[in-house]
């Protein structure tokens, strides 16, 4: 790499005239939408591209620093928030909610495992998901799958589920909104280290971890209060956090609308989100979601299967950072419970051996999935902790490091999910099942699981 580019950061690859934002239309595009009127589309692009950005260049950079350093196991990622975002949670509660169950498990990770978490929600933008048929039929009618609320409606009629490239000026509009009250809670005070007790959700009150999360409060602000005696002044950035937005990289017109040039930077960037990551379905060497990312200066994240070999992830890796520069590529597996322990191994090997710099993160929601009795998609919490817990293992015997976790939840109290410290049954579920795809951790379950997290490397 010339010495310019290693100044810079930027991979060749960023700077070649192969590479656009445009690029990708010469691939294979995976997932997307049949539009019926291809000039509205463009419309909507169009306008897309002129409308302010969501993030600055200088985030992204500083998010691509911290993921650099949990590399190095100085830093532990958590990732989190809703399968898919629907327009009407767009409101202050779900926002709030969202972020107040975000803050007390980084708590719980800061005060276990004694390492800065790098704060990444899975918001602002996450309107659209993959699916496994373009048509769902009911009662003998086919139309269009649900992909999401930047695509269509969930509602089964014609109207509803044809998709609508005017969608996607909706979602810019809802994840700035997301954005700009996210960024407001912050710089207003809302994860002020001084007062973590203003995180607390109302079904605390009544929970089985109140004791624990409590002593886990209490310590945080006593060790505050006692630095600050000793230093004789207030420590400085106690009363604010990073966070950093993240969604799945999937509907390449609108990513490629929101992917910018700025001034003094070279290279572009895209300007939707901090952290676009690609799943499965679309994570093929060759096709038209890995040409996309692979330009943009973002550090970016690939979801990695059970079915992944070693020899397509270093295809992959290859691909998208063929400089192995620190912090650009995180991997998070999905492997499920029974098969992280044998799936994984090789893959890590395959990497180390190469010494490729990434980022591991365990996801264990989507292995996971599973459908009750009554028919509802759930999942459950001790295979979810257990995904996790091997996944530590398996590194730890692999000689590498488990560098974070990538969660589906939310600030609610649902009940998607069985099991956790409420012991949540199937006959559970239909009491407040939200999801439009996939089931989440509630509040609490997602709090218990930053605790096991912390038991579990504490034991280590």
């Amino acid at each position: 790499m010339s010495s310019a580019h290693a100044a810079s950061g930027v991979s060749p690859l960023q700077t070649e005239t192969t590479w656009t934002p445009q690029s990708w239309h010469d691939k294979v595009a995976l997932q997307q939408p049949n539009y019926p009127d291809l000039d509205k589309l463009q419309d909507a692009v169009d306008e897309v591209r002129s409308l302010p950005p969501l993030v600055t260049s200088w985030e992204i950079l500083s998010l691509q620093s911290q993921i650099a350093e949990a590399q190095e196991g100085k830093r532990f990622l958590l990732q989190g928030g809703d399968c898919a975002e629907i327009f009407a949670d767009c409101t202050n509660d779900v926002i709030s909610n969202r972020l107040k169950v975000l803050l007390q498990m980084s708590l719980v990770l800061v005060h276990g495992l004694r390492v800065p978490v790098v704060r990444v929600g899975r918001f602002a933008g996450q309107y659209a998901k993959p699916r496994s048929a373009d048509l769902e039929v009911r009662d003998g009618k086919a139309l269009p799958s649900y992909r999401g609320d930047i695509i269509n409606s969930p509602e089964f009629t014609e109207e509803a589920r044809t998709p609508d490239p005017r969608r996607m000026i909706r979602a810019h509009a809802r994840s700035a909104m997301t954005l700009n009250f996210v960024r407001a809670l912050i710089d207003g005070g809302f994860a002020d280290l001084h007062h973590p007790e203003y995180w607390d959700l109302a079904w605390m009150k009544d929970s089985p971890l109140l004791g624990e999360y409590q002593r886990m409060v209490d310590g945080v602000r006593d060790s505050v209060q006692f630095m600050e005696t000793l230093s004789g002044h207030a420590l400085r950035n106690m009363d604010t956090v990073d966070f950093y937005t993240s969604h799945e990289a999937l509907l390449l017109p609108y990513e490629e609308a929101v992917t910018r040039e700025v001034p003094r930077q070279t290279g572009w960037f895209n300007m939707g989100t901090h952290f676009p990551w690609i799943g499965m379905r679309t994570a093929a060497d060759d096709g038209a979601h890995l040409e996309y990312m692979r330009g943009i200066r973002n550090p970016i994240a690939v979801k990695v299967g059970p079915s992944v070999t070693p020899d397509a992830l270093r295809r992959v890796i290859a691909r998208l950072n063929p400089d192995n520069l620190p912090g650009r590529l995180t991997l998070i597996h999905r492997m499920g419970v029974n098969e992280v322990e044998a799936k994984l191994p090789p893959l890590l090997r395959s990497v180390q051996a190469d010494g490729s710099r990434v980022l591991w993160v365990c996801d264990p929601m989507h292995g996971n999935t599973e459908t009750a009795a009554n028919g509802l998609k759930t999942r459950r919490f001790d295979n979810i902790r257990g995904e996790i817990e091997r996944s530590f293992d398996v590194h730890a015997a692999c000689g590498t490091r488990l560098g974070g976790v990538h969660l589906e939840l939310t600030g609610e109290n649902v009940t998607e999910c069985t099991g956790g410290a409420r012991a949540l049954t199937d006959l559970d579920l239909e009491r407040d099942y939200r999801t439009t795809v996939d089931p989440r951790l509630n509040d609490e379950q997602a709090l218990e699981l930053a605790m096991c997290i912390v038991r579990k490397q504490n034991k280590a």
